[in-house]
């Protein structure tokens, strides 16, 4: 996520960190690189000329100037502002009122709006509590009906029975009636989308409106077509008054000019960013975290929201405690490889970390499903002391473990290597035996 951009801004704080003391000449030099970054991660020219404007203000300020550590003190406020940009506060969904509570999600087609809703369902129904009703009220697209039927029966989420001959506007208002005689306490209507913008698709989302009062307007935007995304987001906005942002895809953006620009511009905030393919791919935005992430700083909390959610709290207490007495061995690495099935990739979640950047060396550790079932399947095949005392693998015990677990010794031997990685990680996160950790309650699940 946004790795260009991280890149480009590390190499600019690392110069900047080095040194005892800043001139102007310093500060206006780096804030010429950071500009052109931002501009070629394709950020709104207004954007950029508004945020380098800010931050050249207070650093040219006593702020950093009069500071004992000015590298650290101008990146402190580049995160600030950053931040700002981004939205500033977290914005929860609007819930409020007697049930059920209409959402729309709006947008074009291909921007995701469907899997999105189904993603929207499975955290409103886990981090709300509520009973969502999913509704299809996309007539002209029989399949994008039975795509959101296949969905909620995959999330276990109840479905409205579009009647394609009916219009939208009818058939959300149908479905809001039919919620509150199912129980539902939420309804969230995935509505039509075009390839571009037309005033047709325009009047019937505003009859939607009309027929249903929603309580969230949201619109859901393809993050990797950057500005774009934002000319979208501001025609939405000002026919329909949208009331938030969902940008998808936010995982394969290296660039990050539709996350950094949209709420500046359309004073809309970004709500929830799609982060991969399975239905529990929706996190929540912070500005403050997206911050940090972007400037290589890590997320720590949404990392732990992320594992508290899918990790068993006595086997969370139970890893930490092994950690902190350096027992991590080859049966814990296992245990965290089957959660890794759960939460997606180990890419995805170094982007978590502080310092990922610097961790690029471990992308790629798990690769896809079938290196999970290999390497799970190397550990099985040793002897319990040799899950608990790594050290005595030498060539014949690795021969014999990759006869019984049908791979190759090279396998045993990557194995290994990025077990001692993650061991070695882990243990400096933990602070080392008898420090304090830096990650303290983190139930930590690779993934």
């Amino acid at each position: 996520m946004f790795e260009a951009l991280t890149d480009r801004l590390t190499d600019v704080f690392k110069r900047l960190r080095g040194r005892g003391k800043l001139s102007e000449k310093n500060i206006s030099d780096a804030l010429r690189e950071v500009r052109m970054s931002l501009l070629e991660a394709d950020v709104n020219f207004r954007v950029v000329k508004s945020f380098i404007e800010s931050v050249k203000k207070r650093a040219l300020g006593t702020e950093v100037m009069k500071s004992l550590t000015p590298g650290q003190q101008f990146v402190k406020i580049v995160n600030e502002e950053l931040v700002k940009i981004l939205g500033g506060q977290y914005a929860d969904l609007d819930l409020t009122g007697s049930p059920p509570i209409p959402i729309m999600l709006v947008g074009l087609q291909g921007s995701g709006k469907t899997t999105t809703a189904a993603k929207l369902a499975v955290h409103i129904s886990r981090r709300k509590g509520k009973h969502p009703y999913l509704v299809p009220a996309d007539p002209y697209r029989p399949a994008a009906i039975e795509q959101l039927k296949k969905l909620g029966d995959q999330i276990g989420i109840p479905v409205h029975d579009t009647d394609p001959n009916k219009k939208p506007p009818e058939v959300c208002a149908e479905a809001v009636r039919n919620a509150s005689l199912l129980g539902c306490d939420v309804v969230i209507m995935d509505t039509a989308g075009r390839l571009h913008i037309d005033e047709e698709m325009m009047d019937e989302l505003v009859e939607i409106k009309e027929a249903v009062a929603p309580r969230e307007i949201l619109l859901v935007a393809d993050s990797m077509s950057g500005q774009d995304a934002v000319n979208v987001a501001q025609s939405f906005d000002e026919r329909l008054g949208i009331t938030g942002i969902i940008l998808t895809k936010l995982d394969g953006d290296a660039r990050g000019g539709a996350a950094l620009s949209i709420t500046s511009i359309t004073g809309k905030p970004i709500k929830f960013a799609g982060t991969g393919e399975k239905v529990d791919a929706l996190e929540p935005f912070y500005p403050d975290r997206m911050a940090s992430r972007i400037l290589d700083m890590g997320d720590v909390l949404s990392l732990i929201e992320k594992a508290e959610s899918l990790v068993e709290e006595e086997e969370a207490k139970r890893l930490e405690k092994r950690l902190r007495k350096q027992q991590f061995t080859l049966e814990d690495f296992r245990d965290q490889l089957r959660q890794l099935k759960k939460m997606g990739s180990l890419e995805q979640l170094i982007d978590f970390m502080p310092g990922a950047s610097k961790l690029k060396a471990m992308r790629g550790l798990v690769v896809d499903e079938k290196e999970l079932v290999r390497m799970e399947a190397v550990i099985n095949s040793m002897t319990p002391y040799e899950r608990r005392h790594p050290e005595v693998l030498n060539a014949s015990r690795k021969r014999r473990i990759a006869r019984g677990s049908g791979t190759s010794v090279q396998d045993i031997n990557r194995l290994l290597k990025n077990y001692q990685m993650i061991k070695n990680m882990l243990q400096k996160m933990m602070g080392g035996k008898g420090k304090k950790s830096r990650m303290k309650g983190l139930p930590f699940p690779f993934g």
